[in-house]
């Protein structure tokens, strides 16, 4: 009975959502939100093929790069009942160190700046 209730309340909300996502937008329509250009360019200009800025290259990279090492770091609660925690804590913390020296180096070389 709970399984039957459980997931008619899970259909239910995601048809509710579903129809507000769709309805919602039609209330208020602008230039802007009719548009179908959305990058932050004008599309209308005569150079059409703006280059984008490295850094925002090098803010994913460093996102991605953050992201794989909580990815790497989930594990390490199962880590601790291995027969030598101690030496699962001192590869964390060597991983750990790396990556916050690469953070404070690139912080210290500017690279998270957006503005020059």
């Amino acid at each position: 009975m709970n399984l039957i209730v459980t997931t008619a309340a899970a259909l239910m909300l995601s048809v509710i959502l579903i129809t507000v996502s769709f309805w919602l937008p039609l209330i208020n329509p602008d230039q802007e939100k009719l548009s179908p250009y959305e990058c932050g360019f004008d599309p209308f200009s005569a150079q059409t093929r703006l280059p984008f800025s490295l850094r925002f290259f090098l803010i994913a990279i460093l996102f991605l790069l953050f992201d794989l090492e909580i990815a790497l770091l989930l594990p390490l609660p199962w880590g601790d009942q291995l027969p030598t925690p101690l030496l699962t804590h001192f590869w964390v913390t060597l991983v750990l160190l790396l990556l916050t020296l690469g953070l404070i180096y690139e912080w210290i070389q500017g690279g998270l700046e957006w503005a020059e």
